[in-house]
């Protein structure tokens, strides 16, 4: 269980990183986290496991991790605040060190009122940012929350998201530095579809050095159909989806458009290898875990280097 994080060897090494999601069952059923892992073992560096997105019940992501971990694969543990206060908080991140995870990403969490369960109580006993800084105190100090020494440090490769895409676009980069400050190591963006919005957010990113500072991966989701684009589109907070590439989609009939929706992803990742400060790409082919290597193929990013 010494084993270091995958995705940390290999952006430190330079090379261009590929990370790819992977939802849990809303069941108890492992089979179904095996068989995920089957499809993005050796695709990608790591694999994130979502915390109970959208606000709905599933399968832990930490015990998720912990079979994708078994079966081979580098795990990166999404963590909620929403559910949970700092004790769970900081209790899980022990756990998951133990079980021998190495990568984690600290979020915020889709509010309560979009699940299944929208009379849950939210948490919130720390933000995001708060438990950035308290994983790194763990990790870097040995420290929990209050000053109390830890027998034995967590090990762990620490991220954070950003949404280059919400407004105002100067606020989404001073928050992207206080996450950095706080002890974000690595960042996974919202999907990315308006790529000269990204540009420009990536270029007040570099203005302020803070591209030198943290890895950022861009992240993509591949589009199945034009009515899922216009749905991410109207009915999903933060994202951006051009008017250009609704159309797009449209153009094509229905049984091509999961194709023209690779064709797109597989052109976005060569535009963001292209640029100056993105060091991976993070791929989530939402339930369409089957298209992952097919993308990163296309995309030139196959066979995934040994470290070895």
């Amino acid at each position: 269980m010494n084993q270091e994080s995958r995705l940390k060897s290999i952006l430190e090494k330079g090379i261009f990183a590929v990370t790819a999601e992977c939802g849990p069952p809303r069941g108890a059923d492992p089979d179904a986290v095996l068989k995920k892992a089957g499809m993005l073992r050796e695709k990608a560096d790591s694999v994130n496991v979502t915390d109970n997105q959208t606000a709905i019940v599933r399968m832990s992501s930490l015990a998720a991790c912990a079979i994708l971990k078994q079966a081979g694969v580098d795990p990166v543990l999404q963590m909620v605040v929403r559910d949970r206060n700092r004790i769970a908080l900081q209790s899980d991140i022990l756990g998951a060190s133990s079980l021998g995870i190495r990568n984690v990403l600290c979020l915020s969490g889709d509010h309560q009122s979009f699940g299944n369960q929208p009379k849950a109580l939210g948490v919130f006993d720390l933000d995001s940012m708060q438990f950035l800084q308290a994983v790194r105190a763990m990790r870097d100090s040995g420290l929990i929350l209050g000053g109390e020494a830890l027998t034995k440090p967590p090990r762990l490769f620490i991220g954070a998201a950003a949404n280059p895409f919400a407004d105002p676009m100067d606020f989404r980069v001073t928050r992207l530095a206080k996450k950095i400050s706080a002890g974000a190591e690595f960042i996974q963006t919202q999907c990315i579809y308006n790529m000269d919005r990204f540009r420009k957010w990536l270029q007040l990113a570099r203005n302020r050095g803070l591209t030198e500072r943290v890895y950022i991966l861009g992240g993509v989701t591949p589009l199945k159909s034009a009515a899922m684009a216009r749905y991410m589109k109207d009915r999903v907070a933060g994202m951006d989806v051009p008017q250009t590439i609704i159309k797009r989609m449209e153009g094509v009939p229905k049984e091509r458009q999961r194709e023209e929706g690779i064709r797109i992803c597989v052109e976005t990742i060569a535009e963001l290898r292209e640029l100056a400060g993105v060091k991976g790409v993070h791929v989530m082919a939402i339930e369409w875990e089957e298209a992952v290597g097919e993308i990163l193929d296309r995309a030139g990013l196959l066979p995934r280097p040994s470290l070895d």
